[in-house]
C-alpha cells in the first residue's frame, strides 16, 4: 500500500504525537509499505531513526507571516522557499515558540477554515507538491486542527482521507470562548470530506464521537504502540538498604502534574514512614514552564525534601531506557485526561510498575497488561497509597512488573499499532473502489 502519512512538526520539543507518527511510518515501512511521512510546521523531533521527508511543507513561519501581515500572503513561492527551507525553519525552531493557545485563537480559526483562511497559499504549494507525486492508496492528517486539509488533498488525489485522533482537545480547550467555539464548528464542517478518522485508544475513540459529534462507526482505533526493542526489563535489584527511587517522565507542565506528584512524595517522607529516597524527573521543559519547575523545586527544599528531588532534564532514547530501568517506581499522576499515555507504555516496557490516574487511556492501559495500580486521580494521598503499596510489597511490584512488560508486547507495539492502522486505511481504501466501480457501472 502506498501511504502519504502528514505529521506536524512541534519545533524543538519532543511531542507525542511526532514520535508516535514516525514510529508509526517506520512500522509501515518494515510490513513493506510504500510510505511518505511529510511534515508540516517544523521538522519533527523524534528519539529513534528519523524516517520522515526532508522537505516541510506547510512551513511555521510562512504559516505566521501570512497570519499577521498581508503582505506575506501574496509573496512569490520562490521567495518564500526562504523561510519554508528546512534549514531555515530548524533555526527558527530552537527559539522559543508561542504554544499556549490562548494567544493561538486567530491563527487556528484561520487554519481551520482552510481555502478561506489567510494561509491559502500554504495550501496551494501542498497542492502542487501532490500532484507531482506518483499517486497514492489512501492520505492521513495527524490530527483534527489539520482537517481543513482534508477536502483539497481529497479532490487533488482522488484518494481516501483518514484523520488520526489524538489529543487535538487540550489545545482546543485553552482557546478563548469565542475561538474555541468556530474551530469545533469548522472541525464538524470539514469532518464531511474525511473517510475515516482513527483515534489512538477506545477511551479516545468515545470522548471524540462526543466532542467532535462524530458518529461512533465513523472512527476505528488503533492503539498506540511503542518499540521495545531497546526497552527491556532488568534494571536494578534494590537491596533493603538502597533508597526507593520513584520516577516520572514526561513534559514537565502543569497537565501532567509534577506538582501533584511532589506533594505525594511530601506525603510520603512526612506522613507515611517512607525512609529517605529519591524523586527522579526527566523530560521536556519548555521556556514558559521554567517557573513552574522552579516553584516545585523550592517547595521541596521548603520541605526539607531538596536534596532528594533531582531533576535529570531533556534525555535522548538510550538516556530515556536506562533512567527508567533505574526505577523502583514510575508515576505521572496528569491531570489531563490521557489520550495517549506514551510514558507509560515506555515505563512498563521497562518492567516498571506504575501508578496511574483512573482514567483516560491510562486505564485501558494497566487493566489491559497489569502493570500496575490504578488510583483516583488528583489525590495526593490516593497516589501515596499505591507508591507505598509497591515499596511495602516488592515481590508483587515485581511481578506487576513483568506483567506490564510481557502485555506492552502483547498489545501495545509499534507493529501491533501499524497493523491495526493497515486494518483501517484498506477500509477505506476498499470502500472508495467500490464507490468507483458503482460510479462507473452506473
Amino acid at each position: 500500500m502506498r501511504i502519504l502519512s502528514v505529521t506536524a512538526g512541534a519545533a524543538a520539543m519532543y511531542c507525542g504525537s511526532c514520535l508516535r507518527d514516525n514510529a508509526l511510518a517506520r512500522a509501515l515501512l518494515r510490513l513493506d509499505h510504500d510510505v511518505t511521512l511529510l511534515p508540516v510546521y517544523t521538522p519533527t523531533r523524534v528519539d529513534e531513526e528519523n524516517v520522515s521527508a526532508d522537505r516541510v511543507l506547510f512551513g511555521g513561519v510562512s504559516v505566521y507571516l501570512q497570519q499577521h501581515a498581508a503582505l506575506f500572503r501574496r509573496t512569490p513561492w520562490l521567495l518564500d522557499r526562504l523561510w519554508d527551507s528546512k534549514v531555515f525553519l530548524s533555526l527558527a525552531a530552537k527559539r522559543s515558540v508561542q504554544v499556549n493557545p490562548q494567544g493561538l485563537g486567530a491563527l487556528a480559526v484561520s487554519t481551520l477554515q482552510g481555502e478561506e483562511g489567510f494561509q491559502r497559499k500554504e495550501i496551494a504549494k501542498l497542492l502542487h507538491w501532490l500532484k507531482d507525486e506518483a499517486p497514492y492508496d489512501v492520505i492521513n492528517l495527524p490530527n483534527a486542527l489539520l482537517i481543513a486539509l482534508a477536502g483539497p488533498m481529497k479532490r487533488a488525489s482522488g484518494r481516501p482521507i483518514c484523520v488520526t485522533l489524538q489529543g487535538e482537545d487540550i489545545f482546543l480547550e485553552g482557546l478563548p470562548g469565542a475561538d474555541r467555539a468556530r474551530a469545533h464548528e469548522l472541525i464538524r464542517e470539514h469532518a464531511r470530506h474525511v473517510d475515516l478518522f482513527v483515534a489512538v485508544s477506545d477511551y479516545y475513540r468515545g470522548f471524540c464521537a462526543r466532542y467532535f459529534d462524530i458518529p461512533a462507526e465513523r472512527i476505528a482505533v488503533a492503539p498506540l504502540g511503542v518499540s521495545v526493542d531497546d526497552l527491556v526489563p532488568g534494571g536494578r535489584t534494590r537491596l533493603q538498604s538502597d533508597p526507593f527511587v520513584l520516577g516520572y517522565f514526561a513534559r514537565v507542565a502543569p497537565e501532567k502534574s509534577l506538582h501533584l506528584l511532589a506533594e505525594t512524595y511530601r506525603l510520603m517522607r512526612q506522613e507515611r514512614g517512607l525512609p529517605p529516597s529519591r524523586l527522579e524527573v526527566g523530560g521536556y521543559l519548555a521556556p514558559e514552564y521554567r517557573a513552574y519547575l522552579a516553584r516545585i523545586e523550592r517547595q521541596m527544599r521548603e520541605w526539607g525534601l531538596g536534596d532528594e528531588f533531582v531533576y535529570r532534564g531533556e534525555l535522548d532514547r538510550t538516556e530515556k531506557a536506562a533512567f527508567l530501568r533505574s526505577l523502583d517506581a514510575f508515576c505521572v499522576p496528569s491531570l489531563y485526561v490521557e489520550p495517549k499515555g506514551l510514558y507509560l507504555l515506555e515505563a512498563m516496557a521497562c518492567g516498571i510498575p506504575v501508578v496511574a490516574p483512573n482514567h483516560g487511556a491510562l486505564t485501558e492501559m494497566v487493566e489491559r497488561t497489569g502493570g500496575g495500580l490504578l488510583v483516583a486521580p488528583g489525590e495526593p494521598a490516593s497516589f501515596a497509597d499505591g507508591i507505598m503499596a509497591l515499596r511495602e510489597h516488592p515481590g508483587q511490584a515485581r511481578e506487576m512488573g513483568l506483567c506490564g512488560a510481557a502485555g506492552v508486547r502483547e498489545h501495545y507495539t509499534v507493529r501491533r499499532m501499524a497493523e491495526r492502522v493497515v486494518d483501517a486505511y484498506r477500509r477505506v481504501v476498499e470502500e472508495a473502489g467500490a464507490r468507483e466501480d458503482i460510479g462507473r457501472a452506473s
